[in-house]
């Protein structure tokens, strides 16, 4: 879920509702996300009342109703909703509706049934969905727009059990795929720094290349030989070692781990500037 909020009148009020809106996530088992996305989490903000309480000394009274929304941005369609009725009384004018957003509990049964409900339909969605996104993800991958692929296939969550284990098999393949297309990339491009510059300033571009290639690379055999080429030449003045896999680590929860980032790192890079939920406003 990617979180948005409405701009409210003072920079103080507009971190407090953001930090609720983050608290929905984290107290409720939802996944966020800072790039943009089809599921957003939302809320708007209506005053209800606001009073002068006669003194001394001389307060402030407001009611406000926060609408809490989940909803489909790409298709324009709310999975859950939520409202949620506040009050605080408070001595300065401008504190009292930070106060009246800070009283809201997120953990309440109304938000955690209003989470469900959307969370049962994100989860309905993706798995309803989840042949077209692989499909879609091969045809990406099968172009080189791996970083795409791996974008699309990390949006399937786990939650959706066959549908995620189909997305993970996919992703394997296409993220091998992958390795090996960059490796060669890699490769290429460590020969050429090498042959141009056979010194350690040709070591050490030649380097930055090397390091990119991974151990289950097709090409990293090719890719030790270079290594060991340029350091019977440089010596030890070069201190560049060829990338292995650590002991004891899950090779192939690192191979989830690795394509996974590069799909948010993908989905990061192409976040519009505003998310617009306009549509909400009725």
């Amino acid at each position: 879920l990617e979180i948005v909020y409405q701009k409210l009148g003072t920079e103080t009020a507009n971190r407090f509702i953001e930090d609720k809106l983050h608290q929905v996530v984290s107290q409720n088992g939802l996944g966020s996300a800072d790039y943009f996305g089809r599921f957003i989490l939302t809320a708007s903000i209506v005053p209800v009342t606001k009073d002068v309480l006669a003194g001394p000394p001389k307060q402030f009274s407001e009611n406000i109703d926060v609408t809490f929304y989940i909803v489909d941005n790409i298709d324009k369609k709310i999975y859950s909703s939520t409202t949620v009725s506040a009050k605080a009384v408070n001595a300065s004018e401008e504190k009292v509706l930070n106060s009246a957003i800070r009283s809201i509990r997120t953990n309440s049964k109304q938000i955690t049934d209003f989470v469900n409900t959307g969370r049962e339909k994100i989860v309905a969605y993706y798995s309803s969905q989840a042949d077209l996104i692989i499909a879609k993800a091969n045809t990406l991958a099968k172009e080189r727009k791996y970083e795409a692929a791996f974008y699309e296939l990390s949006a399937i969550p786990d939650a959706c059990g066959s549908a995620y284990i189909r997305a993970i098999a996919s992703a394997a393949v296409i993220y091998q795929e992958y390795v090996d297309y960059m490796g060669e990339l890699n490769l290429a491009k460590a020969k050429s720094a090498w042959t141009a510059n056979q010194n350690a300033l040709g070591a050490a571009e030649a380097g930055e290349y090397l390091c990119n290639i991974l151990p289950d690379a097709k090409c990293y055999e090719r890719a030790e030989s270079l290594y060991k080429e340029i350091k019977s030449k440089v010596l030890d003045d070069w201190k560049f070692e060829m990338s292995v896999y650590k002991d004891g680590i899950s090779i192939e929860n690192a191979r989830i781990e690795a394509w996974k980032q590069i799909g948010v790192a993908y989905g990061t890079n192409q976040q519009e500037e505003t998310t617009n939920v306009t549509w909400l406003v009725r």
